[in-house]
């Protein structure tokens, strides 16, 4: 027998790993449903209300325009497999310890076509829109290779009028990635599409995320980022820029998020990518937890399920990546795999055994 502070749960009987790499398939509700209920009762699952160590699960961006490698930003890292292995070893993880995650939070990037980061935004010298993965540098603004699209003022702000002002906060923006020392303004294919079948998450994650909500009596707690059309949105916790060239104010930080997020014993990160989402928001927590930097002792990033940005040929975030975690890692966070019992992890027998 089991509780919410036992041994892992076996995989339900529906879940089939070769079905991951499905992406154009319908959940089950109801048979998913009743798995779970069963599962509750023949383990002695308890209610996530009644949890004493609260554990999140925070899936970053685990959505189809990351995740299939026939959608616009598939994240294959360097094995090229990067994260469908991610995504089966998440739904096994999910499944496992369905007992003992409390909530899940999974993020989705969200966007539209008239945004800083996509084609539509700059034109060059021809009149033509940038190929997606070009990076446009403060140079390449202030030297005109790439201008400001005059009809965004309108798509993006609803202004026709306002092309003066985007033209001028495109140059305060590159500028102020620049000055930061953040990666240049890079120009990503149309992805994560707002009511595009791309915006959904993986089908088989969305089951095991369904049945974690039934078996525990709770609901997946859905945040949305990137709607702003003047920023990169690569964090759950920040954009990239939030001042204007005047210093009005255009985005804030999600203090709220980060504040509902650390008041769990427990929390697990994984997602995609690596190089960018994930790491952006892990970065968004230590500045948020600079004052308490205990906290990070809360965060356990699992390695195994995210994978970073590389384009053969075009671009490799691998190092890049990897440098970040270290740096994490120093900060006190945790580095683990969602393949070791939870128990061993640092820290979690002792959360799991406090009255």
């Amino acid at each position: 027998m089991t509780s919410s502070t036992g041994v892992s749960l076996p995989l339900p009987g529906f879940y089939d790993p070769t079905l991951v790499p499905e992406f154009n398939r319908y959940v089950p509700y109801s048979d998913v449903e009743a798995t779970a209920l069963r599962m509750r009762a023949e383990h002695q699952v308890t209610l996530a209300a009644t949890d004493r160590t609260k554990i999140a699960l925070l899936p970053i961006d685990v959505q189809r325009t990351f995740c299939d490698p026939i959608a616009q930003l598939y994240v294959g890292g360097r094995s090229g497999t990067g994260a469908i292995d991610d995504s089966r070893r998440m739904c096994e993880f999910v499944y496992r310890n369905a007992g003992r995650i409390t909530s899940i939070i999974p993020t989705l990037d969200t966007h539209r076509r008239a945004q800083i980061f996509h084609p539509s935004f700059w034109l060059d010298a021809s009149d033509k829109h940038p190929a997606p993965m070009t990076e446009i540098s403060y140079q390449d603004v202030e030297s005109g290779v790439w201008r400001v699209n005059p009809a965004v003022a309108f798509a993006a702000l609803g202004n026709a009028s306002a092309i003066a002002y985007v033209d001028a906060y495109a140059r305060h923006y590159v500028k102020e990635l620049s000055d930061n020392g953040q990666y240049s303004l890079m120009v990503w294919p149309y992805h994560a599409m707002l009511g595009g079948n791309e915006h959904a998450l993986v089908p088989s994650l969305h089951e095991a995320f369904f049945y974690h909500s039934v078996l525990r009596e709770t609901t997946t707690q859905f945040e949305i980022k990137g709607g702003n059309p003047l920023t990169e949105n690569y964090a759950i916790t920040h954009k990239e820029v939030t001042a204007d060239q005047t210093g009005k104010q255009i985005a804030s930080r999600d203090t709220k998020f980060l504040e509902a997020l650390l008041k769990n014993d427990i929390v697990i990160i994984g997602g995609q990518a690596k190089s960018h989402c994930v790491a952006w928001s892990i970065q968004g927590i230590l500045d948020h937890i600079a004052s308490d930097p205990t906290l990070a002792q809360k965060i356990y990033l699992a390695e195994d399920l995210t994978s970073p940005v590389v384009i053969p040929g075009v671009v490799d975030f691998s190092d890049m990546a990897d440098a970040t975690f270290e740096k994490i890692r120093n900060a006190g966070m945790h580095i683990v795999r969602s393949t070791d019992p939870i128990e061993t992890w640092p820290g979690v027998a002792s959360q799991l055994l406090s009255p």
